[in-house]
């Protein structure tokens, strides 16, 4: 990770230093340097009129965080050659991180390899770009002139998406462990569409600063409703989940099963849902704290996410209760023997957990976990979620009865069942 961090960065030294000193001792380059004072202080603008926004977007964001300076960096690209693209970016950042990355506690590494990350971005889409690219599509006269120059504009930006991303995702790879993957790293499709828009708006702001440089001064009112927008959209997702154990919360999981159960009826597939409770973990409060409780809960919401699919919704249903949704499971004996599977294989998992506490009097472990768990499956359970959910919870009270630590399905209390 060191070697990365020091790589990107020493790049990113060499080709804006190479850059600005290939520039020309002329008219062009005083006023290219002129050109990017103003879109830094543009951004500077933007990021106070956007200050408190920003700092509660950063501390709810979850793995990926998107700002939206993107529309003065990807427009320094358009505008600019690539050494002077490069100080726009570091400019903009700057005052990025005294502003809002520092008040929210981030890291400073952090902060200058995602400054690096973006600038060998704009310094690739400003190459792609090349000096009269932009100019081309402000000037054209007509739809034959401009759809190169158009197609040459949106290779920029996938030129600068991929290049900024590739790179954050190698860095979250190597800290968290985490595969290289789209959705785990990268983030959600609605991150990258928010990418996408403000991109877009890049691309008009570089057009206003060519043709009316005054207009650019439009980018600003929707660029902070664009603000507020991802800004509720963050608030929901936060409030969607469960702040001890990182789950779903039931509102949300409902909501979500619903989901599943339509995809179900629609693709002709089982779904099955799991009703789970931690066995005697009364005892573990009382003996141990609230505190450690709370580190039990978190331990096993860990444990179910990792045994399930990223798919399979996980939602945290109360107290010491937790739901699964199993979803594209084939019909009939099929997906019941499925379904136990994947109870089975949480519930000894769980049995399996070793949870460390730090208490006053040093750290323990917390062992001799167990879990009792009720499953039901869409065809001979039931159809509609409500009726999935009875009948699992009744199932789950037979293995409570019949000894705890045990996995029963559907509605025979007989039916065959696991313990350890």
């Amino acid at each position: 990770m060191v070697l990365v961090l020091f790589t990107v960065e020493l790049l990113t030294v060499g080709l804006v230093a190479g850059g600005l000193a290939a520039l020309p001792a002329d008219r062009s380059t005083g006023l290219a340097l002129l050109g990017a004072i103003g879109l830094v202080a543009l951004g500077v603008v933007h990021t106070e009129l956007a200050t408190g926004i920003e700092r509660v977007r950063r501390r709810v964001a979850h793995a990926s965080y998107f700002d939206l300076s993107s529309v003065w960096t990807f427009a320094g690209a358009l505008l600019f050659p690539p050494g002077v693209a490069g100080l726009v970016v570091i400019g903009v950042y700057s005052h990025l991180w005294w502003r809002v990355w520092r008040p929210a506690g981030a890291g400073f590494y952090r902060h200058v390899y995602t400054t690096s990350t973006v600038v060998l971005a704009a310094i690739a889409a400003s190459t792609v770009v090349a000096p009269d690219g932009l100019a081309t599509v402000a000037g054209a006269g007509g739809p034959g002139s401009m759809l190169p120059a158009v197609g040459l504009l949106l290779l920029a930006m996938a030129v600068y998406v991929v290049v900024n991303q590739v790179l954050v995702a190698l860095a979250l790879a190597l800290t968290t462990g985490r595969r290289f993957a789209l959705r785990g790293v990268l983030g959600e499709w609605d991150d990258h569409i928010l990418e996408g828009a403000t991109l877009c708006l890049g691309v008009l702001a570089a057009l206003a600063a060519l043709r009316q440089p005054l207009l650019i001064l439009l980018v600003l009112p929707p660029l902070l409703v664009l603000h507020r927008a991802v800004l509720i959209r963050q608030l929901e997702e936060r409030a969607n989940t469960d702040a001890k154990t990182g789950l779903l919360t039931a509102a949300a999981w409902r909501g979500q099963a619903h989901r599943g159960l339509a995809r179900g009826r629609r693709h002709r597939d089982a779904v099955a849902v799991l009703i789970l409770d931690l066995d005697h973990f009364k005892s573990v409060n009382d003996c141990y704290g609230h505190l450690a409780g709370d580190e039990v809960l978190t331990a096993v919401a860990r444990t179910l996410t990792a045994q399930v699919r990223e798919v399979d919704p996980v939602g945290r249903f109360g107290g010491e209760e937790f739901v699964v949704l199993l979803a594209g499971l084939p019909h009939g004996q099929e997906g019941r023997t499925l379904a136990h599977a994947a109870a089975e294989r949480i519930r000894r998992a769980v049995r399996g957990l070793a949870v460390r506490v730090d208490q006053p009097g040093g750290p323990l472990t917390i062992a001799d976990l167990s879990v009792s768990v009720g499953v039901a499956i869409t065809g001979q359970d039931g159809e509609s979620l409500e009726e999935l959910m009875q009948v699992a919870d009744y199932a789950l009270y037979a293995a409570k009865r019949a000894g705890r630590n045990r996995v029963r399905l559907g509605r025979s209390e007989g039916e065959p069942g696991s313990e350890a």
